[in-house]
């Protein structure tokens, strides 16, 4: 994966989407040092749909601009680039890379996909990518050579053509003198903008002495909306990246259990059913309260053998809480899926809870992917 040499850097969606849009700005930048040949890989078309304006603009001075997605041919794309499409299963599904080349000039960002999660403001953002960036001519240069082999066939005639012709160019005349001193103070900028953000989101390092408390851990257990908010229900997310478990439960009190003990203990028992059904998560998960009886963990980037797990450890949470609540002994079932979809699978999941609770099944696993038939008890 990393031609420069460079040591790996792990990445977050959120630093890569800054030095993304870094490139991008100097590519439309206004020089005299053409042709210039922009390659971008973008894994799902959504991310791409973002960024249509921008590499609209790029195409119309650029004498290449090649775009990958995943799956078919992209449909509607930016005018006046070329659209490749990328196999799920090849290694390039899961990059995201952006390269911009001239005789004067070079950029590039290369980051693959990790299929793993840093605590973050959003599931999305949170993403996290190894890889490495750099403001270097010569870098670039072997990226565009790396990504023309690779990408071949599949592009036309003219664009190779265009691409041969500035990657001459650039082997005609020597790199500019000064690069590694403009890197060097680019990278300095991007350090402590990336320690800024984690000082304000409370993560691990970004505290320095004096700055006073940190920032309260995020709560795990959301309503509804939060949930979308923070799955990116409502914003630019894709189907096919990150690996989410999702973990249905159900938690059915005994019959007359509020009139036995009072509203007062009533309340209490709901806080210990919530305390022991969040008790498994990590700082990246989250759970919502779907109903009175009803919750959703959502566990980033873990296995179906692992969310099983987890279940078991909740239906050994709940259990315990017998102990403190003499005679209460609670029912509950629950639902196991791994998805990539979004938006989250969440009425499947529903529905296969109520399945297992109809069937006494303790803990149900979903059809892989298809999020629509239990398939029983593991």
């Amino acid at each position: 994966m990393l031609h420069s040499g460079q040591a790996p850097e792990l990445l977050t969606k959120r630093s890569l989407v800054a030095v993304s849009h870094a490139i991008e700005s100097a590519a439309l930048a206004s020089a005299e040092d053409g042709p210039l040949v922009v390659i971008a890989l973008f894994q799902r078309m959504p991310y791409l749909d973002r960024e249509r304006a921008v590499y609209e603009r790029i195409a119309a001075t650029a004498a290449a601009t090649v775009v990958g997605v995943v799956g078919q041919h992209p449909e509607a794309l930016p005018a006046g680039a070329c659209g490749v499409a990328l196999d799920e299963a090849e290694d390039l599904a899961r990059e995201w890379s952006v390269v911009a080349l001239t005789p004067r000039f070079g950029a590039a960002l290369v980051a693959h996909d990790r299929s793993e999660v840093e605590q973050a403001a959003t599931l999305e953002s949170g993403r996290l990518f190894e890889g490495w960036w750099g403001f270097r001519r010569d870098e670039a240069l072997h990226e565009v050579v790396r990504l023309r082999d690779r990408l071949a066939d599949r592009l036309p005639g003219a664009v190779r053509l265009a691409v041969e012709k500035t990657l001459a160019r650039v082997r005609d005349l020597p790199a500019t003198p000064g690069e590694a001193r403009a890197e060097a103070a680019l990278r300095l900028m991007f350090s402590r903008a990336e320690r800024a953000a984690r000082a304000h989101r409370g993560g691990p390092g970004g505290r320095d002495r004096g700055t006073g408390p940190a920032p309260a851990e995020p709560a795990p257990l959301l309503d509804e909306p939060g949930m979308r908010r923070w799955a990116g229900a409502d914003g630019v997310t894709a189907s096919g990246t990150l690996p989410v478990a999702l973990v249905g439960v159900r938690v059915d009190e005994p019959a007359g259990a509020p009139e036995r003990f009072g509203r007062r203990s009533a309340a209490r028992e709901a806080q210990a059913v919530i305390g022991a059904v969040t008790s498994p998560l990590r700082p990246v998960d989250r759970a919502v309260r779907l109903s009175d009886q009803e919750f959703l963990l959502i566990l980033p980037a873990l296995t179906e053998e692992q969310a099983v797990t987890v279940a078991g450890q909740v239906h050994e949470a709940v259990g315990g809480l017998a102990r403190s609540y003499p005679f209460v002994a609670f029912a509950v079932h629950a639902a196991v899926t791994v998805t990539s979809r979004r938006p989250l699978p969440v009425e499947d999941v529903r529905h296969a809870v109520g399945w297992a609770a109809r069937e006494g099944v303790p803990v149900a696993r979903l059809a892989p992917e298809s999020a629509e038939v239990p398939v029983g008890q593991p």
